[in-house]
Parts: C-alpha cells; sequence; structure tokens
C-alpha cells in the first residue's frame, strides 16, 4: 500500500501568477531600471541553474533564515547584472526587499489545477502527504495563504534537511516525519533530476506531474499503482 506521498512545490502543487522575468521589469522600473521581462526570464533561469543550492548545515535556523535571503538577494543581483549589466539601480535593496515580500505573499502564488481536491482525496483515503522543497522559509506561511497548509501532514525544506534535492538526506527526512519506508511512498514532481531520479534512486515509485491532465488525477494515479499499473 501507499501510505506516503511526497509533492513537490513549486511547478507541481503550485505556480507563480505572474512570470518570474515580468515581476523583475515591472519592480526594477519603479525603481530605475528599464530592462524588458523576456531578457529578465532568461538570466534569471542562468544565474538559478547556476546558483548552490539553499542548504546551509549546522546553523541554528535563524541563521540559516538570513542565509537564504542573502543568497536571493545575490541571485536577483546577479540576474539583473546578466540581463544588462550597463543598467544602475539608485538602491538596489530597496528594488530586492520589495522583491522579496512579493515573493512571500500567497497573493504572488496560485495552486496547480486540481491541487486542492487531490490532497483532499489523498486524505480522505488515508494516505499522508508531505511537501519536499527545495524552496526557503517562507513556503509555509505561502501554502497556509493558498488554504492547503490543513491538507498536509509536513512541509521539509532545505532548512530543516540540512540539505537540497536530489540529496536523499531531505526525502528521507519526510518519509521519517510520515512515517513511511521507501516502499511504501511515491514521490510527484516536474524535475527529472531532482524529483524523479532521485525519489527512484531511493526506492520511491514516481509520477511526473506532467502525465497529469490536472492534479486531481494523482489519487486515481496511485491507485492504479498499487494495483501494478505503470506511473
Amino acid at each position: 500500500m501507499i501510505r506516503a506521498v511526497l509533492l513537490d512545490a513549486v511547478g507541481t502543487l503550485l505556480r507563480l501568477r505572474e512570470p518570474v522575468g515580468e515581476t523583475y521589469s515591472r519592480v526594477g522600473a519603479a525603481h530605475g531600471v528599464q530592462i524588458g521581462a523576456w531578457r529578465l526570464e532568461d538570466a534569471f533561469r542562468r544565474v538559478r541553474a547556476a546558483a548552490p543550492p539553499l542548504a546551509f548545515p549546522n546553523l541554528p535556523a535563524a541563521e540559516i533564515r538570513a542565509r537564504e535571503r542573502e543568497a536571493w538577494r545575490a541571485l536577483v543581483r546577479g540576474a539583473f547584472l546578466a540581463a544588462d549589466s550597463a543598467q544602475r539601480f539608485g538602491d538596489f535593496d530597496a528594488c530586492f526587499d520589495e522583491l522579496w515580500r512579493h515573493f512571500a505573499s500567497a497573493a504572488a502564488w496560485a495552486l496547480r489545477p486540481g491541487a486542492a481536491e487531490a490532497l483532499a482525496a489523498l486524505r480522505a483515503r488515508g494516505r499522508r502527504a508531505a511537501v519536499v522543497s527545495n524552496f526557503d522559509h517562507r513556503l509555509p506561511p505561502i501554502l497556509a495563504g493558498l488554504g492547503v497548509a490543513g491538507l498536509l501532514d509536513a512541509v521539509v525544506l532545505p532548512i530543516d534537511a540540512g540539505a537540497a534535492k536530489p540529496d536523499p538526506r531531505i526525502f528521507r527526512l519526510a518519509l521519517a516525519r510520515l512515517g513511511a519506508t521507501p516502499a511504501e511512498a511515491v514521490c510527484v514532481g516536474d524535475d527529472r533530476e531532482r524529483d524523479l531520479e532521485a525519489a527512484h534512486a531511493l526506492g520511491l515509485r514516481a509520477i511526473d506531474v506532467a502525465s497529469l491532465a490536472t492534479l486531481a488525477e494523482l489519487p486515481a494515479r496511485i491507485e492504479a499503482l498499487e494495483g501494478g499499473g505503470e506511473p
């Protein structure tokens, strides 16, 4: 029996209401920097892909939160520079503060179609669910603001595990919190390396969220897996 479901956050359970590039362009313009959304979107993706994970093991939680924020400050700064190094902010910190607050708000995010329905159905069937994400400490309030915190049994982040996906430690911590073994769990995600392959390597079954028309199909897909079907 599948007793535990581990879900990725961004790209799986939730999405941004506005693309990153559009938000950066809009907020940057309010602080005196004019860069097109498509250039900032491309720059952000390149800088984000090259950035180290937000994992700071063996540090107090308060210090980890400060380091997460500083890492994001460096990433945002890098994205603007990569998009157009000739532009200069009068006060970059004011721009970053606005972006930090924006992405910390549930108003910036939306649940993927069928997400709340799927979580409720999983709970009704006696399955436990956890979000396992490389997001920072802002995620739990976002999930609460979107109305799904009460449908989750755990939220596991690098700040909790001292490691980020695809490191198996973050998956093991989530399984421990749900009281399940790898053989009793399935991982649902959108990233092949960080979600699907990492889960398989640890002995979990995995479902690519792209294979679901909406998340409302997830409970039935899990029942099919229990019956011996393919993910």
